[in-house]
């Protein structure tokens, strides 16, 4: 195996660190539960009494991304609650760019920031070159 750049490693604990960020007060929201959360999940079609189930997985998938030893089950975890919420938002017919996809730009962050510093996932997932 081969070392990640500094600059690679860097990139990647930016790329990870913004939606660790964002997850954490999506997360922290649920459990404090202010008006606009509450309202906003119901708007969603959901009922009130899944807010803190969800807080509580988004709370743990996020910290098992931040680990770095189990940073890979992490993104897989995030990858999968990130799928259910552009689920939610094509069910109920929300704008695309603004509200389906920005799970999926979550999504990519977590990944290419995990890709960029961690070599092992290099190795797994390799760019192809011409050949």
């Amino acid at each position: 195996m081969t070392e990640v750049s500094k600059s690679a490693l860097w990139a990647g604990r930016i790329l990870s660190a913004l939606p660790i960020l964002f997850l954490l007060l999506d997360a922290v929201g649920k459990f404090v539960r202010p008006e606009p959360v509450v309202t906003g999940t119901v708007a969603l079609g959901y009922n009130e009494s899944v807010i803190l189930p969800l807080g509580i997985t988004l709370l743990v998938c996020t910290i098992l991304y931040a680990v770095p030893q189990t940073a890979v089950i992490g993104a897989i975890l995030l990858t999968g609650y990130l799928g259910g919420a552009v689920a939610t938002h094509v069910r109920i017919g929300n704008p695309i760019f603004t509200h389906m996809l920005f799970p999926v730009y979550l999504g990519i962050m977590l990944w290419l920031g995990l890709y960029l510093r961690d070599v092992r996932l290099r190795e797994l997932v390799p760019f192809r070159t011409k050949s």
